[in-house]
């Protein structure tokens, strides 16, 4: 089947590449050196389509499958690439992928680069497999990708242009990274938080204590400090406090009741104990947090 395999040109493509000075120059500037297109181009019923790299790509690689039908090697591992479906490569991780023989897929693809660029991947967790897009969301990637591809191919010397489009991309991965779904584990692991803080949000004037909060969440202790430490970068509790602290804010922006009775709205009966809570937690007094313009 090599002879039917082909890398690269097909009718009505896109293709850009940025070539390696500037590459080079954008890795050094403040507001991109976190991330940046390198490449980017749309490759319509590409049959045959096949790429293979044993030693991986010096970026990160992501496709989107508008129509018809992929496959992707990755880790030892083939999975197919279905429609309205994203896959991404990390930067330096062997991989092949090609077009379905059968329904060659159509597909919107770019690298990307910078110092950031993993930690995105990271945190989304968008290299768990291809992900299914809504279809807000692939609507979203077209424009996205339309409106990027243009500004680069008209002014690709522009910085202000790879500003934007280093922005868009970067807001492109957050959305895909909220509104994807995830593998089922990561909606399992939402669903716990989610239903954990509005536990709290529910009880902002009581005390919760952590055997609590796990009984009510049906998790264990020590996975619910982890779960807490990983997502919100806080333990349960602290979480608790802040998110007290928060509407403690709230209330004296937005009322004219005193410092006593703010407290005992959040829970806390003593009001001193409540301005050393407030202030390690909001960076100031209440009654200077009170005083501050604020809008």
């Amino acid at each position: 089947m090599d002879e039917l395999r082909k890398s690269e040109g097909f009718e009505e493509e896109k293709l850009f590449v940025l070539p390696a000075y500037h590459i080079e120059e954008l890795s050094r500037y403040e507001l991109t050196r976190g991330l940046f297109v390198s490449d980017i181009g749309f490759f319509p019923e590409a049959q045959y389509h096949y790429r293979e790299r044993p030693d991986g790509c010096d970026a990160h690689i992501f496709i989107y499958c508008l129509r018809g039908e992929g496959w992707l090697e990755l880790n030892g591992r083939t999975v197919p690439v279905p429609e309205h479906h994203l896959a991404v490569i990390p930067a330096g991780a062997a991989h092949r992928y090609g077009a379905s023989a059968a329904r060659p897929w159509s597909i919107y693809w770019f690298h990307l680069k910078g110092e950031h660029v993993a930690d995105y991947i990271q945190l989304y967790g968008l290299d768990s497999g291809p992900l299914p897009l809504p279809a807000a969301l692939y609507a979203e990637w077209a424009d996205n990708f339309s409106r990027c591809f243009e500004l680069l191919t008209d002014k690709p010397y522009s910085m202000p242009v790879q500003v934007h489009v280093s922005q868009s991309m970067g807001q492109l991965l957050g959305r895909i990274g909220l509104g994807s779904g995830g593998t089922a584990r990561d909606r399992k692991k939402r669903q716990d938080l989610e239903r954990a803080i509005q536990y709290m949000s529910e009880r902002l004037s009581d005390v919760i204590t952590l055997p609590e909060l796990a009984a009510h969440t049906g998790l264990s202790k020590q996975h619910l400090i982890f779960m807490f430490n990983q997502e919100t970068g806080f333990p349960p509790i602290e979480y608790f406090l802040r998110m007290k602290m928060q509407k403690a804010g709230q209330l004296l922006s937005l009322t004219s009741l005193t410092v006593k009775e703010i407290a005992a709205s959040v829970g806390v009966s003593d009001p001193y104990y409540f301005s050393r809570l407030f202030k390690k937690r909001m960076g100031a007094s209440p009654t200077e947090y009170r005083s501050a313009p604020k809008g």
